[in-house]
């Protein structure tokens, strides 16, 4: 019996020394995971810090920056709206008034000339044309409405009853002009009256107001 014991004893003692082989030794997996977790709560640390300090700096710029901007924006505006473009000024009351005036003007000279005085009316009309409309107006009043003028010994004055814009920019516009014409030849000596309406396309040439196109309807 006491060999039993001895020999239980020495099973205890043998497990003894072989239990603390098995159940100390370091779990890796363990270890991964504290180095791991240890990783994770140094990183936000890091991470956060930069944004900490620069979010109050650009809270305090961005305001600076902006109304910089609008600043800027806004007087880029207003010099482009005063000095370059200004079109309440470019169309105005006087505007209107100005280029209904040369619309009527022009008109007037187109349509009056006189046989003995050609040369002289034609200039005059000439002087309120501009662009292609000159161009045409030389040759038709030359190769047309000439030499019908000498052979029958032509006078013709216009005069405009009304005149409206039907358009108006800082550059362009196009009236509306109605006349009146008194025609005499020389096989009839009796005046004649002839009412004509006319669309006066107008252009802003060089600071003046010019005839540029020249439609009846």
């Amino acid at each position: 019996m006491t060999d039993e014991v001895r020999d239980a004893s020495h099973a205890e003692d043998e497990d003894d020394s072989v239990a603390p082989e098995t159940t100390t030794e370091p779990d890796d997996s363990v270890t991964k995971d504290a180095q791991s977790d240890e990783g994770q709560t140094d990183s936000p640390g890091l991470v956060e810090r930069p944004p900490r300090r620069l979010v109050p700096m650009m809270r305090k710029i961005a305001p600076v920056v902006l109304v910089l901007l609008l600043l800027i924006s806004g007087g880029v505006a207003t010099w482009l709206y005063f000095k370059q473009y200004r079109p309440d000024q470019q169309t105005d009351a006087a505007a209107a008034h100005a280029v209904v005036r040369a619309a009527s003007d022009g008109t007037v000279a187109v349509l009056s000339y006189s046989f003995d005085s050609l040369d002289k009316d034609f200039a005059n009309a000439r002087s309120h044309l501009g662009g292609d409309f000159l161009s045409y107006y030389n040759q038709f009043s030359q190769a047309n409405v000439a030499p019908i003028a000498k052979q029958k010994s032509m006078k013709t004055t216009a005069r405009v009853t009304e005149a409206a814009v039907s358009e108006l920019h800082p550059d362009s516009a196009v009236v509306m002009v109605f006349v009146d014409q008194s025609t005499t030849t020389k096989d009839s000596p009796q005046t004649s009256l002839a009412a004509s309406s006319v669309l006066v396309h107008m252009t802003r040439i060089k600071g003046t107001w010019k005839i540029t196109g020249f439609t009846p309807f």
